[in-house]
């Protein structure tokens, strides 16, 4: 069996990743609990709030595939580091009140979808996975997405204590000092030394646009971009505003809280069991079975009679569906297409990620403003569980030069 760890760079790039991805997720998962305090003291509305949460959703998915490109080309850092500049100036400014109006869309939207569009799991996981065989690749995945899980689990509670001791505002000015550190081992995710050989290493010479046709030709690809948005839309839907609505059905205030802790931390099992089984078994099958899951934990939080052990139970069985489809999906691209291209690849699977995200966010506070719940949005949520469980089971998940011999 051959080692782990192909070389050194392999070494420093999964490590490295691990400090960052910890640090930039952890950071996101914590601003639905914030929309009170912006309501406050910027005077947002619920409905600014989830439009400048969607407003970094999309920029964070139209910057991915751009960063992916560079950094395919050039090492991760190139990206990384400017990324996480923008990061911690948007965490500064808001830390000192600039919440209200465009501000909040600027910093909260456009900054932050930077920083997460070059710093965030979903760029660094396909830029580690460059550094792997396929027969360790949904692994090395897999760590660093629970490390992303891990940032969500310590960085709400670091918020909530923040808060307690000092004020919201501070806990922002924290938050930009972590950032802006994470440039250290940002520096340290380079290109591999030496391309992962792979059955269909020859189309990885081909032009961008080449690239890009081949990719939607393939039907696998475009379910698989269709799968995404569900992702994309159900995490964010919670994320941004689980907080209100635990609130609203007359729950403790520590719940919101504990479900955005409990998710982040039985994302680190959920994320580590999957990229083990990824190597094992069907990616798309695993996919399915994970997007059905989350329709019945779903119907269950929304449903059952509130309490606050149904909302601790939400976050732990949420939790483990939580970003375990990124092995997976990471894993299905490379797979099929090789990985020299797959940062760019996945970043494209990933943009219709955050589509899927705009509306999430956009939605919840959108319906909650209309109708006064957010039960619409949960319906919706439910529903596309259950698409997406039906939209990967016909994925051809064979690497692309085989199939095409045999059809």
């Amino acid at each position: 069996m051959n080692k782990f760890f192909p070389n050194k760079t392999a070494l420093y790039a999964l490590l490295s990743s691990c400090f960052v991805v910890c640090a930039t997720m952890g950071v996101r998962q914590t601003f639905g609990l914030y929309s009170s305090e912006f309501e406050i003291s910027g005077g947002s509305s619920n409905t600014e709030f989830g439009l400048a949460v969607a407003v970094h959703a999309i920029f964070w998915g139209i910057f991915t595939p751009i960063f992916g490109r560079l950094s395919d080309k050039l090492g991760g850092y190139v990206v990384i580091i400017p990324a996480l500049i923008f990061y911690s100036i948007s965490m500064f400014l808001m830390g000192n009140n600039f919440i209200s109006g465009i501000w909040l869309q600027v910093n909260l939207g456009l900054f932050v979808g930077i920083g997460l569009a070059g710093a965030a799991g979903t760029i660094l996981t396909p830029m580690v996975s460059n550094h792997f065989p396929n027969e360790n690749r949904s692994k090395a995945a897999g760590i660093v997405t629970a490390c992303g899980g891990l940032g969500m689990f310590i960085f709400p509670i670091l918020a909530s204590i923040f808060k307690n001791i000092s004020s919201w505002q501070m806990s922002f000015i924290l938050f930009s000092i972590i950032l802006i550190l994470m440039v250290i081992p940002g520096f340290f995710v380079k290109l591999p030394e030496t391309q992962i050989s792979t059955t269909n290493s020859n189309i990885d010479q081909r032009s961008l646009k080449d690239v890009l046709k081949e990719s939607f030709a393939h039907k696998g690809f475009r379910l698989l971009v269709l799968g995404f948005f569900v992702c994309g839309f159900q995490i964010t839907l919670i994320a941004t505003h689980v907080p209100r609505y635990v609130q609203d059905i007359g729950l403790a205030d520590w719940t919101g809280m504990a479900i955005l802790a409990l998710i982040g931390f039985f994302n680190i099992i959920g994320t580590l069991i999957m990229g083990y089984l990824g190597d094992k078994y069907s990616k798309k099958i695993l996919l399915s079975g994970l997007y059905f899951l989350r329709g019945i934990t779903l119907i269950l939080f929304i449903f059952l009679p509130a309490s606050n052990l149904s909302a601790v139970l939400f976050g732990t069985s949420f939790g483990l569906l939580w970003l375990a489809t990124v092995p997976a999906t990471n894993g299905i691209v490379a797979q099929i297409f090789g990985t020299k291209n797959l940062t760019l690849l996945f970043g494209i699977v990933f943009l219709n990620h955050q589509f899927g995200s705009f509306l999430g966010a956009y939605l919840g506070g959108y319906f909650y403003d209309k109708f006064g719940s957010f039960d619409y949005a949960w319906y919706l949520a439910i529903v596309l569980s259950f698409i997406a469980t039906a939209l990967h089971l016909p994925i051809d998940e064979r690497p692309i030069q085989k199939s095409q011999a045999t059809t």
